[in-house]
């Protein structure tokens, strides 16, 4: 389980598309405030979910080839299936040149509120719902389940929480060097996304099918 979390929350903290929109809310005219709000609202929706998942296993993992179990392993088996997919696609598509969002025009009068709200938007769905299939196996009666929670939300959430930090503590070299890293990420977005939809793709359905064969 943990080692599946890490592989499943280095890929939601690398996401290209949720790293632009934050370096964009750092930049604007209520900065750290908003970028605040984007990374609270996105560690909130993280534990939401899990909190969700706990509850319905009682925080006691399903006995392995138990229905729930082979039902989370199958989700997570469809989940990378679709990821490896939506990778294939993304690579065989004609290149496109680069356009910003449309929301983008707007960041720079967002609000908390919103930055909030965006947070919500751009959340990976995908990976997260990977990741509740994978917190099934959690045993919230020892420390290692705890920690390996805590873990994982911690690294989905790594990139946000560093770039608000470095924002606060140095904002005039946090808003020239965060600003030339979203314009490398927008260049390079295409290529992160096929790159982690199609490893973290391969990474689950392996896991899934040993998981079924064992």
């Amino acid at each position: 389980m943990l080692l599946d979390l890490m592989v499943i929350g280095t890929a939601i903290t690398l996401g290209p598309l949720h790293n632009s929109a934050f370096i964009l809310l750092l930049s604007s005219g209520r900065g750290t405030r908003n970028g605040l709000a984007f990374l609270l609202s996105w560690l909130a929706n993280l534990v939401a979910v899990i909190t969700c998942v706990l509850l319905l296993t009682g925080g006691t993992p399903p006995a392995q080839h138990s229905p729930p179990s082979v039902a989370a392993v199958a989700a997570k088996l469809a989940i990378g299936l679709g990821l490896v997919l939506y990778g294939e696609y993304l690579r065989r598509r004609p290149p496109r040149p680069p356009r910003p969002p449309r929301w983008a025009a707007r960041v720079d009068r967002a609000k908390p509120g919103s930055a909030a709200g965006l947070a919500w938007l751009l959340q990976p769905w995908a990976l997260v719902g990977a990741g509740a299939a994978t917190v099934i196996d959690a045993d919230l009666s020892s420390w290692a389940g705890r920690l390996a929670q805590a873990a994982y939300c911690l690294l989905a959430s790594l990139s946000l929480i560093t770039m608000e930090l470095y924002a606060v503590r140095a904002p005039q070299a946090a808003d020239a060097r965060l600003n030339a890293l979203r314009a490398w990420v927008e260049g390079h977005q295409s290529r992160l996304v096929i790159t982690l939809s199609l490893a973290v793709g391969v990474w689950l359905m392996a896991r899934s099918i040993y998981d079924l064969a064992t």
